[in-house]
């Protein structure tokens, strides 16, 4: 069984900054993915970043630029770096773990972003 504990949302002025981190725990093999993905009220969740044990990262359009997802493989730990944070950033941000196994989601974490 995987559990995975994000930290670190919380509530920020338009233009600043949060750091996510998620760590994991459990049976996780060494070749996966780990990432985040988001959920505004009212809408349909969708990915954010992911990033391969490799380290290649990929990135939704809306925060190329202004996000960037890293990983310390050997503390099992995804980050997410939030800059220049808007408005429309604000959401429940969710952990994800994906392997061989099955897919893993962590609780989440709200993020808001006032203007």
């Amino acid at each position: 069984q995987v559990q995975l504990v994000e930290s670190g949302g919380g509530l920020v002025q338009a233009g600043g900054s949060l750091r996510l981190s998620c760590a994991a725990s459990g049976s996780i093999s060494s070749i996966n993915v780990m990432g985040w993905y988001r959920q505004a009220a009212g809408k349909q969740r969708e990915l954010v970043a992911l990033s391969g044990s490799g380290g290649i990262a990929n990135y939704a359009d809306s925060v190329k630029g202004r996000f960037t997802i890293s990983r310390d493989n050997a503390k099992r730990t995804v980050y997410l770096q939030m800059n220049s944070l808007k408005p429309e950033d604000t959401a429940v941000y969710y952990c994800n773990l994906k392997q061989t196994r099955g897919e893993s989601w962590g609780q989440g974490t709200q993020v808001t972003v006032s203007s």
